[in-house]
């Protein structure tokens, strides 16, 4: 019987204005074993998964193309996995990508190992926005020479002509 009141107890405490909320960041243009890893990681450091998906207008400032994939696509296939609690569009403007941030209020950001962002731009930014606690983590490759979204695509090319 004690043994169901604890357990009962710490189901009760997990509501969700308690969970630890982790964000993550991406195009995410066709899933592959790098991403799922990429979700599973960020999940590790936290109770509830929010990834933002990159919108169509702003992955050309990112990877300097257009994604094969349009923004609704990549969101459905994002919303699909297990490790994912909550997928949402990023914000249009690059300007707004910190807002963005603040109307999730993680407490925690991972960023991929290969992202743009340096943890100190981001700490600062994160500070402008009221974040001053939100911890931010680099996560490690998953086998990177082979699992990374362009090095895939551009394989996949060479075999189609």
């Amino acid at each position: 019987m004690k043994k169901i009141k604890r357990r009962a107890s710490k189901i009760i405490q997990k509501t969700p204005g308690k969970l630890v909320k982790v964000m993550i960041f991406g195009t995410f243009d066709g899933l592959h074993p790098g991403h799922l890893d990429f979700f599973r990681q960020a999940k590790m450091h936290g109770d509830f998964l929010v990834v933002s998906v990159a919108r169509d207008t702003m992955v050309p400032q990112f990877k300097g193309r257009l994604p094969m994939f349009d923004e609704r696509e990549r969101l459905l296939l994002v919303k699909s996995c297990r490790f994912v609690d909550k997928a949402v569009l990023g914000d249009k403007r690059r300007e707004d990508f910190y807002l963005h941030i603040a109307d999730e209020a993680p407490a925690v950001i991972c960023l991929g190992y290969d992202q743009w962002a340096t943890e100190g731009e981001v700490r600062e930014n994160l500070d402008k926005v009221g974040l001053t606690k939100t911890k931010i983590i680099r996560l490690k490759p998953y086998r990177d020479e082979t699992h990374k979204s362009s090095k895939m695509k551009s394989a996949a090319w060479r075999k189609s002509t």
